[in-house]
């Protein structure tokens, strides 16, 4: 983007240079047509003046004013040609300038698009870093897990206990008793059932 910004910032410079050359020329074409506009004045005072010296039979002030008329004249002609070859140049200067200011308003728009796709890149790779990298949820997930996966330390007590139980012989008693070999090493339902139904 620094560089699409600074290709624009450089056109926007030589555009500034062709209107400046633009102006220029608008402005000698100003002057030439001035010009010609006062030469065409002189010629046109002049050449009355000759025809009235002709008509007052001045032959030689007639003559001397027919060389400044012929002079005048050639010097219009030049003008004439500098002024045609000034309008060449004004318009294809002015289309010049014209496409390059169009060319700056794509170029800008283009700019304006490219930040916006530029945008949205950064985002969807943030959003694909999150989804497939280890990101904070991915990291969370796995203590969850963890925990989870644990052994329930109540359940492991309670096995413990009847391994230890085992162990001591007192399992084997129980199961015994329970069996109706010898006392009950503990109350059961069925004791107290029976209990209740001798005192009826």
């Amino acid at each position: 983007m620094e560089l699409i910004d600074q290709k624009i910032r450089e056109s926007e410079v030589n555009l500034t240079a062709a209107k400046a050359t633009l102006a220029s020329l608008i402005q000698r074409q100003k002057s030439e047509s001035r010009q010609a506009d006062a030469l065409k004045t002189r010629i046109a005072t002049m050449t009355r003046r000759t025809r009235e010296a002709l008509e007052a039979g001045n032959e030689a002030l007639a003559g001397e004013a027919a060389e400044a008329i012929a002079r005048m004249e050639d010097e219009l002609a030049l003008r004439a040609e500098t002024a045609a070859r000034l309008d060449h140049q004004v318009l294809r200067r002015r289309s010049s300038v014209e496409a390059g200011h169009c060319r700056i308003i794509d170029l800008k728009q283009g700019a304006i698009q490219a930040r916006a796709v530029k945008r949205e890149q950064t985002m969807q790779a943030r959003l694909s870093k999150t989804l497939s990298g280890p990101d904070a949820a991915s990291q969370a997930e796995a203590p969850i897990a963890r925990v989870l996966d644990r052994d329930d330390p109540f359940e492991q007590t309670e096995i413990l206990k009847g391994i230890d139980a085992e162990l001591g012989h007192d399992g084997l008693a129980s199961r015994m008793a329970e069996a109706g070999f010898g006392p009950a090493t503990r109350v059961t339902g069925r004791a107290v059932l029976d209990r209740l139904k001798s005192e009826t």
